[in-house]
């Protein structure tokens, strides 16, 4: 039995696209995470700034469940933050999370 998720998450036999979209998502909630820290601001505080309940938000940053594009952008508003499509560099950090 894995105790530690870097070892469950072998046994998962993940694709490669599986596991970028799990790296993205980390560092995607996790820059949510830091900046409503940064800004001082408790989840029902970021909640009520952008009319979804807290439960949601509560969910997104265990990464219960994936957002909606929707809900992500009106999480992101007031925290300064906004989603940026760039090219993925080959050579580089192909899995950058751009806000």
């Amino acid at each position: 039995m894995a105790t530690k998720w870097s070892d469950f998450r072998e046994t998962l036999n993940l694709s490669d696209a599986d596991n970028a979209e799990i790296e993205l998502t980390v560092k995607l909630i996790g820059k949510v995470i830091e900046a409503r820290e940064a800004k001082g601001l408790s989840q029902q505080a970021l909640a009520d700034m952008c009319g979804i309940k807290q439960p949601v938000l509560a969910r997104m940053e265990k990464a219960v469940h994936s957002p909606q594009i929707n809900t992500l952008i009106k999480v992101l508003q007031p925290l300064g933050l906004t989603l940026d499509i760039v090219p993925i560099k080959e050579s580089t950090n192909n899995d950058r999370v751009a806000m």
